[in-house]
C-alpha cells in the first residue's frame, strides 16, 4: 500500500472516529429525549405523540362532503302560523353525520326574516332525509323559506350495511266527515329491528298530483320495542286548499 493511501485511510479513519464521537455526546447531552409529549411522530409511534409506545389512542379526522339540500318548502298551517319541509342527501357512502345543527328561516318580500326554527338532527350515510317544523309564528307574509346546515359532526359508519327496518304499513288518508277535523292520515308502524327506539319521529307529507306540497304533519311515538308494531293517526283541524294525490309517510 502506497504512503499516499495509508495517511488517506488513516484521515478517515479519524475524521469517523470524531464524527462517532461528537453523535454520541450530541445525543447523550444535547439531544432532546423522544417523548411522548414532543410533538413529533418519532420512535415507534403511528401518528403524532399517539399509538405505539404512547398510550393516546390516534384519533382520524373524519370528514365528509356538505349534506345537500334538495327542497325547502313551506305551507299555511293556521292562523299566521306556517309549517315548512326541508329535505337534502347525504351523498357520502360510508360516513354520516353523527350531529348537526340546522336553522329554517321565512322571508317577506322584502327579504326580512319573519321567524326562524332551529334544531339538531343527524344524517345516516347515503340518507335522504325530511325534516318538518310546525306551527312557526310570523308577523308577516312569508314569500321564501331558506335552509341552512351548520355544525356537522362526520363519522364513520364502521361495519354500516342499511338503517334499521322501521318501516310504515296501511297507509291512509281521508276527508273526516264527523267529528273535530277536516282530514287525516294514518298508518302501522312497525319496528322490524332487532333495537329497542327511545323515540320513533313520523313524518307526513300531502302533495297535488304535480308534486306541489299540500300540507305536513308529524308525530313522535316513544318507547317502541324491538318487532312492535303500533297505529298512529295524525289529524288537520283546518282545511287547506288543493286536491291531496301523493301521501308520503316517513320515519
Amino acid at each position: 500500500m502506497s504512503r499516499t493511501l495509508r495517511q488517506g485511510v488513516v484521515a478517515f479513519i479519524f475524521v469517523s472516529f470524531v464524527a462517532l464521537l461528537l453523535w454520541g455526546v450530541y445525543v447523550a447531552f444535547i439531544k432532546a429525549p423522544e417523548t411522548c409529549s414532543d410533538a413529533k411522530q418519532n420512535q415507534n409511534e403511528e401518528g403524532i405523540d399517539c399509538g405505539g409506545i404512547c398510550t393516546a389512542a390516534c384519533i382520524e379526522e373524519v370528514v365528509g362532503k356538505d349534506l345537500q339540500i334538495q327542497e325547502v318548502t313551506f305551507v299555511l298551517g293556521g292562523a299566521n302560523t306556517y309549517d315548512i319541509l326541508g329535505r337534502f342527501l347525504n351523498p357520502n357512502s360510508a360516513v354520516g353525520a353523527s350531529e348537526f345543527q340546522y336553522t329554517f328561516e321565512l322571508h317577506d318580500a322584502n327579504n326580512q326574516v319573519l321567524a326562524t326554527r332551529s334544531g339538531k338532527n343527524y344524517a345516516l350515510p347515503q340518507e335522504t332525509k325530511d325534516i318538518i317544523e310546525l306551527n312557526i309564528e310570523t308577523g308577516g307574509m312569508p314569500v321564501k323559506a331558506t335552509l341552512t346546515v351548520n355544525d356537522v359532526v362526520w363519522e364513520k359508519a364502521s361495519g354500516y350495511r342499511e338503517k334499521p327496518a322501521v318501516n310504515i304499513y296501511q297507509k291512509r288518508y281521508s276527508s273526516m266527515t264527523s267529528g273535530f277535523g277536516f282530514s287525516k292520515a294514518s298508518g302501522l308502524l312497525s319496528n322490524e329491528s332487532p333495537y329497542d327506539f327511545r323515540s320513533i319521529d313520523v313524518g307526513v307529507i300531502l302533495r297535488d298530483a304535480s308534486g306541489r306540497l299540500l300540507a305536513l304533519n308529524k308525530t313522535r311515538q316513544n318507547n317502541i320495542k324491538a318487532g312492535e308494531s303500533r297505529d298512529f293517526d295524525l289529524v288537520w283541524p283546518l282545511p287547506f286548499p288543493g286536491v291531496v294525490e301523493q301521501v308520503d309517510m316517513e320515519v
